[in-house]
């Protein structure tokens, strides 16, 4: 009797490391978005388990007018980063808080795509005011359930963001911080690959 064998019984198909893209949701002018990145980046250099890549919102100059049938100029618009977000196995999300929402710029992203969102794990790092940003988070959860994308239940917060680090951009305070994002890491990585591992023997049906 011959023996069915699985896809991810190949060692490098659960071992890779995950493509992570850190998505910055933010375009304003003086934004503090680059400080609370660069923090989470720093976080992730010597993963052994992620590879990022960075997706700057406002990098990007997605025209903001949808349609069903973008014209050329927009379809060339979005190549580049609508290939980048299909090859990421994995999300983070760098996002601010506007008026208890998250920024215009990043719902435009979101929502010019969809197959790229499918059956992938979306965390959140987020900083604000006293909330934290934890409201915009909130929100994106509602909108990448619709996209059938995962969201990870912890996160990382910066209240009151401005105050908690120095001129170099270090955190003045780390322990809880780093801690934080050691946890988000390890769900992260934990969702990306078992997600990846299920779509290598059967394709996702969303």
């Amino acid at each position: 009797m011959d023996l069915i064998t699985s896809p991810v019984s190949d060692a490098s198909v659960t071992t890779a490391p995950l493509k992570v893209a850190v998505i910055v949701a933010s375009n304003r002018e003086g934004r503090f978005a680059p400080v609370v990145t660069d923090w989470f980046l720093s976080r992730t250099a010597d993963h052994p388990d992620v590879e990022t890549d960075l997706v700057d919102v406002a990098a990007l100059d997605l025209p903001t007018a949808l349609g069903h049938r973008p014209g050329p100029d927009t379809q060339a618009q979005l190549a580049e980063v609508s290939l980048r977000l299909a090859a990421a196995d994995a999300f983070v999300v760098v996002t601010p808080e506007y008026n208890h929402s998250y920024p215009a710029p990043l719902k435009n992203l979101i929502d010019r795509h969809r197959a790229e969102w499918q059956a992938k794990p979306v965390a959140f790092v987020s900083y604000g005011g006293v909330s934290g940003g934890l409201r915009a988070v909130e929100h994106l959860r509602q909108v990448f359930a619709e996209l059938h994308a995962v969201s990870i239940r912890d996160t990382v917060s910066f209240h009151n963001a401005g105050a908690l680090f120095d001129d170099e951009g270090r955190h003045r305070d780390p322990a809880n911080v780093d801690a934080a994002a050691k946890t988000l890491l390890d769900q992260l990585v934990w969702w990306g690959r078992t997600l990846r591992d299920a779509k290598a023997v059967r394709p996702y049906g969303g």
